[in-house]
């Protein structure tokens, strides 16, 4: 029903930037909200940031501040802007989304996730 692809992880320095693309691609009825999850090793997935479909936005007390979701409602995608990045960022990126299907029900999809490693 709907696939999404994230894109932009990849290796930073601490202080640097990086801006992660999810691509979100099938057919539903409408997409409510999307966001980005990360897990780093020997933690939980824990919510980054999250965007509905009217723009308001929520984000993780440790991101606040340094992170940006956005959306281009246009190409069905979602980016997170991620600035002044700190070691403790580094974990894999995944993108989420809350779907109403065709037949109205709610439906949660996840990406594959994206490698982000911030070194010291």
């Amino acid at each position: 029903q709907l696939q999404l692809v994230e894109s932009g992880g990849g290796l930073v320095q601490a202080g640097g930037s990086l801006r992660l693309s999810c691509a979100a691609s099938g057919v539903v009825y409408r997409i409510n909200a999307m966001a980005w999850y990360r897990q780093a090793p020997g933690k939980q997935r824990e919510l980054v940031a999250a965007i509905n479909s009217g723009g308001t936005t929520n984000y993780a007390d440790s991101v606040k501040g340094r992170f940006t979701i956005s959306r281009d409602n246009a190409k069905n995608t979602v980016y997170l802007q991620m600035n002044s990045l700190k070691p403790e960022d580094t974990a894999v990126y995944y993108c989420n989304a809350d779907a109403l299907t065709l037949i109205r029900d709610t439906h949660t999809f996840w990406g594959q996730g994206t490698q982000v490693t911030v070194s010291p």
